[in-house]
């Protein structure tokens, strides 16, 4: 935080006195003291639904009065360890907790900024504290409150958290690619700099605060970033991009790493994956020409959803999109909220609302969910492999396949496709037959057994089910429908 940041910030805190969020103290340096005062800063700050709670050193708590102190918290310790590692290690779920120096004349200052609790309420040795008055008790002593901030940490949302706090008004103007937000929306720019804040405060991108300065939220951030690295906890969200040599990860030709927001970049990101995508030799009319595999708009869409879905709260990991010769495989961090054998035909859902929404506006990804369908169809279309949608521990990994022949598919991959297909032919109205599968797979119908047996195992397994048990020859649906 720069200083004339942090003047502001504890002009702001003395002329809020007596707030459940801010705490004065002259010198009291007990770690045990601090530690329920980080908890219950924390917990207070989801009530008063502020981004953070303080504790200002160097000040009487009766009067106000600026008196200075002598707690130095980065040489306190608590047995061998220093106060912020013990802090944190005895706070659960740890909040993101900064020590602040500072100096009013001569008066030295200490403030302590502790992060409002997010899923759940913070706690410090095991109990949940929170602010009375002057006091600091257990958060049970008073049910009502309890109540209160579990309805408040159910409508916690990552999007609206702040990403960077007191930011004067130029300077959110240089933080984030406001013209990128209007081109994307097709808006002309505003020619006064109070109307473009006004308009991103609107979209929640920002949030005014104390005297004069802006809040820049997470949404703000992580889609319109000039540098994402300049905000905290975001420089690892930018996708990362990785080409290998052959099918395998053992050689690496090249890996880049996105610096920029989401919506700002993503166009370029598209022109990234795409240029490092495997290519074959198509000869045209009176040109040979280098072409991919995988279609555009499977390419758009899945990344997209990787940047859209992901948990945000999952630090130090972002979207990543990894290319072999024979296959792209694109990964993000989170487990999916639907059941990913749903992924065609279940509305989208997603942790972040407001981004997706955004994105949508902005013609980035699919406005009604059907964004999958079309995926599917794509490689049904090209005569690919089925994609595979396939949970990992803590993720999510979509993987495209590259050209093979229906003899070089593997029974699981032949199966999946036959359920893909059958739930595309559902959505149409239609059903799976033998030859609408025939056609999905470049067969001819002398091979009809072939698509006969792919239909029985597909059945057996419990992806699809016969139309109508009584009419054998009707066709075929997924096993929900």
């Amino acid at each position: 935080m720069l200083p004339e940041r942090l003047e502001t910030l504890v002009s702001h805190l003395l002329g809020h006195r007596e707030r459940s969020w801010i705490e004065f103290k002259h010198n009291n340096g007990d770690p045990d003291r601090i530690g329920r005062y980080v908890s219950a800063l924390s917990n207070a700050a989801v009530l008063a639904d502020e981004p953070y709670g303080y504790l200002l050193w160097g000040v009487e708590d009766s009067t106000g009065e600026v008196v200075g102190t002598s707690f130095e918290p980065h040489a306190a310790k608590k047995g061998n360890q220093s106060l912020q590692l013990w802090l944190a290690n005895h706070t659960q779920p740890t909040p993101a907790i900064d020590f602040y120096e500072m100096h009013r004349g001569e008066l030295r200052l200490v403030l302590m900024r502790v992060q409002a609790a997010s899923s759940t309420p913070v706690r410090f040795e095991s109990k949940t504290f929170i602010r009375i008055g002057e006091a600091t008790p257990p958060l049970g002593d008073y049910p009502e409150l309890e109540k209160k901030m579990w309805s408040a940490l159910q409508s916690y949302r990552w999007e609206e958290e702040v990403a960077k706090q007191y930011v004067a008004g130029d300077e959110v103007l240089q933080q984030l690619d406001y013209g990128a937000y209007f081109r994307l929306l097709g808006k002309p720019v505003p020619e006064d700099t109070d109307d473009i804040l006004r308009l991103l405060e609107a979209d929640r991108l920002i949030k005014t605060d104390g005297g004069g300065y802006w809040n820049i939220l997470n949404l703000g951030a992580i889609l319109f970033a000039n540098q994402l690295n300049h905000f905290d906890r975001l420089d690892r969200k930018g996708a990362r991009v990785i080409r290998y040599v052959g099918d395998t990860k053992r050689e690496t030709v090249r890996e880049r790493l996105g610096a920029f927001g989401y919506a700002k970049s993503f166009e370029a990101l598209i022109t990234v994956v795409d240029a490092h995508l495997p290519k074959r030799e198509r000869i045209g009319r009176a040109l040979r020409e280098e072409v991919s595999p995988f279609s555009e708009l499977s390419i758009r869409e899945l990344v997209a959803n990787a940047l859209i879905h992901q948990d945000m709260t999952i630090s130090g990991a972002g979207p990543m999109i990894e290319i072999f010769d024979n296959r792209v495989e694109i990964t993000n961090p989170g487990k999916p909220l639907i059941d990913p054998n749903r992924f065609i035909d279940y509305p989208p859902r997603s942790r972040n609302e407001s981004m997706a929404a955004l994105m949508r506006r902005m013609n980035i990804c699919e406005e009604r969910g059907s964004g999958i369908d079309k995926v599917v169809y794509e490689a049904e279309r090209s005569k690919l492999p089925p994609p595979d949608f396939n949970q990992l521990e803590g993720a999510m990994r979509v993987t495209l396949y590259g050209p093979r022949s229906f003899a070089d598919m593997t029974p699981t991959e032949r199966a999946r496709a036959c359920y893909q297909h059958a739930t595309l032919r559902f959505l149409e109205g239609e059903r799976a037959t033998n030859a609408t599968l025939r056609e999905r797979f470049g067969i001819e119908a002398e091979n009809a057994a072939q698509v006969s047996r792919v239909l029985k195992q597909a059945a057996e397994t419990g992806l699809v089910k016969l139309a109508d048990i009584a009419a054998p020859r009707s066709g075929y649906v997924p096993w929900w429908a």
